[in-house]
């Protein structure tokens, strides 16, 4: 545990969706630095799991830079191809980060497994972690997940990833559908930052 309140965290990460909701997550009162301040590269990302690859992400970029940091490893899990994406979702956009062809991806796969997938119930999962590390110490790892379903086609503009393709449980919208100020409510990574905010 921390003996006193963080008061200035870098975000590792070179995502700048992740950045932007990561940033809307912690508290104003905080000095964020991002990667793009210290020029850093992403590590290579070799977890098995999305908490090992945030803990690798958060290390990295906190002896790099020599500040507490917190990192993110998200993706999407659809049930029916053995929770595929998962800690690929990244991965499937290629090294352009283009989600028009990991989403294209998502739809060939159903498609492979079922031809009649577009009026089935797709069950998916978005899965967030959310670690803090300060050089090799890891202070918290903790997961947010939130259920919802495979939109049979893309939906809204907002967002990021896979938001166009992502229907929340009892929500009628997708991820790219809902304002941000919505969307940062109910989401994976606020459901992981509430484990977490404690330490601010």
């Amino acid at each position: 545990m921390l003996k006193k309140k963080i008061s200035k965290i870098l975000i590792g990460s070179n995502n700048k969706g992740k950045l932007r909701e990561i940033k809307a997550l912690l508290p104003k009162s905080i000095k964020i630095f991002s990667t793009s301040d210290f020029n850093l590269k992403s590590p290579p990302e070799n977890g098995q799991t999305f908490k090992e690859n945030s803990i690798i992400k958060s290390k990295y970029f906190s002896k790099k830079s020599n500040l507490i940091c917190i990192a993110d490893d998200s993706g999407l899990e659809i049930d029916c191809l053995d929770k595929k994406p998962g800690i690929f979702s990244a991965r499937w956009a290629g090294s352009k980060a283009d989600f028009s062809k990991a989403i294209k991806r998502v739809y060939k796969e159903l498609n492979k497994k079922d031809k009649n997938w577009k009026t089935k119930k797709i069950k998916a999962r978005f899965v967030c972690a959310l670690s803090i590390c300060y050089l090799d110490k890891i202070i918290a790892s903790v997961i947010g997940k939130i259920e919802g379903s495979i939109s049979n086609k893309i939906r809204g503009k907002n967002g990021f990833g896979y938001d166009s393709i992502f229907i929340p449980k009892k929500k009628k919208q997708t991820f790219g559908e809902m304002k941000f100020s919505n969307k940062s409510k109910i989401d994976h990574r606020s459901i992981a930052f509430k484990k977490i905010k404690k330490f601010f």
